[in-house]
């Protein structure tokens, strides 16, 4: 009789330790949906909520435990229940049991989508693109990404009749500041003495920027659409270089984008046959313009004066 009533006690103690333990955890853990994430304070030590489903298996847990320190009481077999039934295997499947120490700060949640500091959007890109003449040779993007950013100008800006009459030629490191020593050297016989200084500093300043693409046309494709279509032969030309002048643009605005400044020179066509000998560019082709690159080393220029849109903007036929 003592035995059966030491038995009922101690199946009554170990039924109530381990409902106390589960409640215990289910309070100290807050409420959690499911779609919600969270982004963990690293200077925060507490572990994360853990998702409603996980607190479901416990609180399921706690009322199996419940039932069975019931029937260990009833019936005086708590020890037979407790080994056929532990609370603590049915918090989750084996096959996806994990300890609460796993949900450590070493996992961080986020609503948003990672992305570079320096990127922009395009129209943020486009309203923030100026001349930025004080640049240096600190690019907060590699080389990879520049040559990419150059390949995706060439396969994606437009072209009249697909012409594709644009040529790229992108110059990084010593090559860059080999072309720029190439033009102050055609320059300095030309240029008046009195302002040498000047034009000198100039082209430094360009020398010291981290590189220059160089934008020519190739007149072959060109060519081949006067013959091709002689209807339009007078306009090929015209369209050649507006499509130039988008390639020019969309990487002014590109690289504007991964936060490095730029400006637009037009050296040509006082150095082309330098250049073109030097690099190995077929001489027919055209140099159209050199945009100059970098970091910036100086303050942003002041805000350029602008028209009133509504002098040139016109609208019809829009319900505004």
């Amino acid at each position: 009789m003592v035995a059966h009533i030491r038995s009922l006690i101690l199946g009554f103690t170990a039924g109530v330790l381990v409902a106390a333990i589960l409640i215990q955890q289910l309070l100290s853990l807050p409420l959690s949906d499911p779609i919600v994430q969270y982004t963990k304070d690293p200077l925060e030590l507490n572990t994360p909520p853990l998702p409603r489903p996980a607190l479901d298996d416990m609180a399921s847990s706690l009322r199996s435990s419940l039932q069975i320190a019931q029937r260990a009481l009833l019936r005086g077999r708590y020890k037979s229940a407790h080994s056929a039934h532990s609370p603590l295997q049915s918090i989750a499947p084996s096959s996806t049991r994990k300890p609460l120490t796993s949900l450590s700060s070493s996992n961080t949640f986020s609503t948003s989508v990672p992305r570079m500091a320096s990127k922009k959007s395009l129209i943020d890109a486009a309203k923030e693109r100026r001349s930025i003449y004080e640049l240096n040779k600190n690019s907060p993007i590699p080389d990879s990404k520049i040559v990419d950013i150059v390949k995706t100008a060439a396969d994606y800006v437009p072209s009249a009749f697909n012409s594709q009459s644009t040529r790229l030629v992108t110059l990084l490191g010593k090559e860059h500041e080999v072309f720029w020593d190439q033009v102050l050297d055609v320059l300095k016989p030309i240029v008046p003495e009195e302002k040498w200084a000047d034009s000198k500093g100039r082209l430094e300043g360009f020398r010291a920027a981290y590189g220059t693409v160089l934008f020519f046309t190739d007149p072959e494709p060109v060519d081949n659409l006067r013959k091709n279509i002689p209807s339009y032969a007078h306009h090929f030309g015209d369209w050649a270089e507006q499509s130039n002048a988008m390639h020019q643009y969309f990487l002014w605005v590109a690289l504007e984008a991964e936060g490095l400044g730029a400006n637009l020179q037009h050296y040509n066509p006082l150095v082309d046959q330098k250049t073109q000998e030097h690099y190995k560019i077929p001489l027919e082709w055209k140099l159209r313009a050199q945009l100059v690159f970098g970091g910036r080393a100086g303050e942003l220029p002041a805000p350029k004066d602008k028209l009133p849109v509504e002098k040139k903007v016109f609208v019809h036929g829009a319900n505004l």
